[in-house]
């Protein structure tokens, strides 16, 4: 068994899944705000803004969903997603 240092600070990158779990979680959301009658780039960005969960449905656990991601990594990701297309 090797030993290890824990006084050295591990470094942990995101992979590829995270990003998928990300967009289909942000799909999941828009879908169910859809379903509901809301627009749901409104309603998302209105969430994302203020942090408000109300502005999510929680029809379809969407609330829920959204908000087992952090705000500010949904925004890194449709920025990366809107510069690379």
């Amino acid at each position: 068994m090797s030993e290890k240092n824990f006084n050295e600070t591990m470094r942990f990158d995101p992979q590829e899944e995270k990003k998928l779990d990300i967009r289909e979680t942000i799909t999941k959301v828009y879908k169910a705000l859809e379903e509901k009658g809301y627009k749901p780039t409104n309603q998302i960005i209105g969430y994302l803004i203020s942090g408000d969960p109300t502005y999510i449905t929680a029809h379809k656990n969407a609330r829920k969903l959204i908000r087992q991601v952090d705000r500010d990594t949904i925004l890194e990701e449709i920025l990366k997603y809107y510069i690379n297309e």
